[in-house]
């Protein structure tokens, strides 16, 4: 389990596979000079909320992997964070789609922003 730190004031536990995700898309984001928002449902021992920040390039993150190992990387599940990121109510974890198959029409080897 990893940390997303957002400003030294934000800190949430995500799964190292999808933190390692969410890496990539947001720093091509915040590369491209792109600030938006990145949403998330809080723990049920947080109230069951959500909660939202606005994600800027000024603003320091820190991502925590506890796995010594990097993830594979699944691009369609990049592709999938990336359009959400996008989209008018911004950056929020969907579940992981299939990988495509190796060779497979619409199969790159590194994903779409």
């Amino acid at each position: 389990m990893g940390k997303f730190i957002y400003s030294d004031t934000v800190k949430v536990e995500i799964e190292d596979r999808a933190l390692a995700h969410l890496h990539v898309v947001i720093g091509t984001k915040l590369r491209r000079g792109e600030p938006f928002y990145f949403s998330w449902r809080d723990d049920s021992s947080l109230g069951d909320g959500r909660t939202s920040v606005w994600l800027h390039q000024a603003l320091p993150l820190v991502f925590k992997f506890y796995g010594s190992r990097r993830p594979a990387l699944n691009p369609a599940w990049i592709d999938a964070l990336a359009y959400t990121a996008n989209s008018s109510g911004g950056l929020h974890l969907v579940p992981e789609p299939p990988a495509p198959a190796s060779g497979a029409p619409g199969n790159t080897s590194s994903p779409r922003l």
